[in-house]
């Protein structure tokens, strides 16, 4: 079985800049077992796993090496660049990410990759 895994240089337009995250973009969810299984082996600081929902958006999960986090920045950043780069999104489009911390948004504006974090209300200390 074979399935695509993309390693995104984050944050840069040169080769080997940057921070990368890996991407793998899936049809069905696999086992939590086996995303942390990938995320060791490739053994990037993060590792992104989209899988396309029917309402048109995606659940979006990270892993590192160790354990799933609630909120990865730059490899939300790469899974988008990817999803768009392969043909899975509308290039100009929204994409709807569904994940542990809520949901999540990117859009190209620009010629960049914008996203819409959920924000996280503030305490008094």
């Amino acid at each position: 079985m074979s399935i695509p895994f993309y390693q995104v240089d984050a944050f840069t337009a040169d080769p080997f800049r940057g921070n990368p995250a890996g991407v793998c973009h899936l049809q069905t969810h696999p086992s939590e077992q086996w995303m942390q299984s990938v995320a060791m082996e490739m053994n990037l600081s993060e590792t992104a796993f989209t899988i396309p929902r029917a309402d048109g958006a995606f659940d979006l999960r990270w892993f590192t090496p160790r354990t799933e986090l609630d909120l990865c920045g730059h490899a939300t950043l790469a899974a988008s660049h990817v999803l768009w780069e392969t043909g899975h999104c509308v290039p100009d489009g929204l994409i709807r990410y569904h994940t542990r911390s809520g949901r999540l948004h990117a859009r190209r504006r620009d010629g960049l990759i914008e996203l819409d974090f959920p924000a996280t209300p503030p305490e008094p200390c």
